[in-house]
């Protein structure tokens, strides 16, 4: 797991980067960060989905998949509970987003899920070496928009890629293949460029009530390996 440990210090490393370069910031300079930041995530997000969409077997998982996590996640009120635990340890509620956006970035996409696959099944942390520079460089943007809230990416990575890893490991490999790989990453697309039209206050989106979305493919492949429908 030695590509998931630099993917993780990279981001303590570049957020701590970031939020020493805070310091002296003003206000004029924070709003155009966000703006930036809120600019960047839009334009991921939607290059994942139009990337990945003419690749996709099952044209109308992503919405099936929106749908299902969008009720999920308001039953849950995720978004709520969770701008309140921030808010308990004293962050600033512009932070949720910024933490779903950096969480978004950092964990959804084919470097950080096949990199972990690829670690645990041929020994090969490339994917993952690549991913802990851009995730650098991201989480120092991050930083010095949002501040020291954002290391909270770091284990949230952690978990993300062990967990992947863990289960190519020991369980299955052959489990996370591209048609998986392809609908998380435009589910995951939308997720991301919600948090981008937040931040630049086009639409005020609770990304994070949405985020149980990502959980349906998962489930939908998980039965499709077990009764060979679809």
């Amino acid at each position: 797991m030695i590509g998931t440990y630099a993917n993780t210090c990279a981001i303590l490393l570049g957020t701590s980067i970031g939020c020493l370069l805070k310091r002296g910031i003003s206000k004029k300079y924070e709003e155009a960060l966000f703006t930036v930041m809120g600019l960047a995530a839009l334009g991921i997000g939607l290059e994942n989905v139009i990337n990945n969409m003419p690749k996709s077997h099952y044209p109308v998982l992503f919405i099936v998949s929106l749908a299902i996590g969008a009720l999920v996640g308001t039953w849950l009120n995720l978004d709520e509970r969770f701008a309140r635990l921030i808010k308990h340890f004293g962050g600033k509620s512009q932070l949720v987003k910024g933490l779903a956006t950096g969480i978004l970035l950092c964990c959804i996409g084919a470097l950080s899920i096949v990199g972990p696959v690829m670690a645990a099944v041929r020994h090969d942390s490339t994917m993952l070496f690549t991913n802990a520079t851009l995730d650098f460089v991201t989480t120092m943007v991050f930083g010095a928009s949002f501040g020291w809230g954002m290391l909270l990416v770091a284990p949230v990575l952690f978990c993300w890629q062990g967990g992947i890893y863990l289960v190519a490991k020991y369980l299955s490999a052959d489990f996370f293949t591209g048609p998986l790989v392809t609908e998380i990453a435009i589910v995951g697309g939308f997720l991301i460029a919600t948090t981008g039209l937040s931040l630049l206050k086009i639409k005020e989106i609770k990304t994070l009530n949405i985020l149980p979305s990502l959980l349906v493919p998962v489930i939908f492949f998980i039965i499709k390996d077990f009764t060979g429908l679809f």
